[in-house]
C-alpha cells in the first residue's frame, strides 16, 4: 500500500523500472550469507562474474553503512548495522525472541541494565538490551557495536573461542587502555580469558568506563561461528562486593535456562 501511494502517477507495479545495482547487492549479500565465511573483493567478483570495480565499490559502500566491516587479509564479513536490521524485522532471531524474557527477568531481579550480545569479528555487538529503572544508569542502543577486548562481555564471548583463535586474536590486537584498571598484559588478559572459561563467569571491575561495574556469563548454544553472552552493567554502588555472589548467581541460573530452550528447540 504505500509504495503504490509514493508511485508516479501512471505508474503501476507492472511498469516499475527494476534497480539493477539493488540486484546485485542482494546477490553478493546472499553470497556472503551462502558461503558463511570472510570473503574479499577477488573472490566475490568471480563468484558473481561482476567487474572488480563494482564489487569494490559495493562493498566499501556497504562498509560505509555498517553492513559489512573489514577483517583481516582485506576480507568482509556482516556488520553490526546488519545484525540491527535483523532485529528489528519482525522481532528479530529465534536466539533474540528466546532470550528476551530471561533479559527482563534478570532486570525485575537485579535492577541493572541487562545486555544480549555476540562477537562479530573483533567487536562485540550488542543484539537487545533491558533498561534499569534507576535514573542514573548505563544503557547502548541495540546493534551498536563495543570492542571485544573490553568488559566483561568481551571476556564472556572470548572465553568460548578455540585456544589458537584465541592466541591470534591477542597477537594481531592491542590492549587499550581505557581506565586506571585497563589490563594491558596480555598474558595476564588471557589468563582472565581462561579463568572466565572455567568459571563460566566474567567480571568488569572499572575496566572499560570508569566508576562501571559489569558481570557476565556465557551463553553455550553449540553453535558453529556463534559466540553469545549475556551481561549485566551499573555503577560501582549500584554493584557492591556483597552482591556479586546473588547476581552472579542469578547469570547463571537464567543462561542454563536459555541454553536448554535453544539446544531442545523449545
Amino acid at each position: 500500500m504505500f509504495a503504490m501511494e509514493n508511485m508516479p502517477a501512471g505508474k503501476s507495479k507492472g511498469t516499475y523500472k527494476r534497480v539493477p545495482a539493488l540486484d546485485k547487492c542482494f546477490a553478493f549479500l546472499e553470497l556472503m550469507a551462502r558461503v558463511k565465511k570472510p570473503m574479499g573483493i577477488s573472490e566475490i567478483s568471480q563468484a558473481l562474474g561482476y567487474h572488480k570495480s563494482t564489487v569494490f565499490n559495493m562493498v566499501h559502500t556497504l562498509v560505509d553503512l555498517g553492513v559489512l566491516e573489514e577483517g583481516s587479509e582485506g576480507k568482509f564479513r556482516f556488520g553490526p548495522e546488519l545484525y540491527a536490521l535483523g532485529k528489528a524485522a519482525g522481532g528479530g532471531s529465534e536466539l533474540v525472541s528466546t532470550v528476551r524474557p530471561c533479559l527482563e527477568e534478570i532486570g525485575e531481579k537485579t535492577r541493572l541494565s541487562v545486555f544480549l550480545g555476540i562477537r562479530s569479528g573483533n567487536r562485540a555487538i550488542i543484539m537487545d538490551k533491558v533498561d534499569s529503572p534507576f535514573d542514573i544508569k548505563v544503557s547502548s542502543q541495540a546493534g551498536m557495536a563495543i570492542p571485544l577486548l573490553a568488559g566483561a562481555g568481551g571476556k564472556a564471548l572470548l572465553s568460548q573461542v578455540p585456544e589458537a583463535e584465541l592466541d591470534e586474536i591477542l597477537s594481531n590486537s592491542r590492549l587499550k587502555k581505557f581506565t586506571h584498571s585497563s589490563c594491558a598484559s596480555k598474558k595476564k588478559y588471557k589468563a582472565m580469558i581462561k579463568r572466565a572459561r572455567l568459571e563460566g563467569f566474567a567480571l568488569d571491575d572499572e575496566e572499560y568506563i570508569e566508576g562501571i561495574r559489569a558481570l557476565a556469563v556465557p551463553l553455550r548454544l553449540n553453535r558453529d561461528n556463534l559466540q553469545a553472552a549475556i551481561w549485566v552493567v551499573g555503577l560501582k554502588s549500584q554493584i557492591k562486593d556483597e552482591a556479586l555472589p546473588a547476581v552472579k548467581s542469578t547469570l547463571k541460573e537464567v543462561a542454563e535456562k536459555i541454553e536448554t530452550r535453544l539446544w531442545s528447540g523449545g
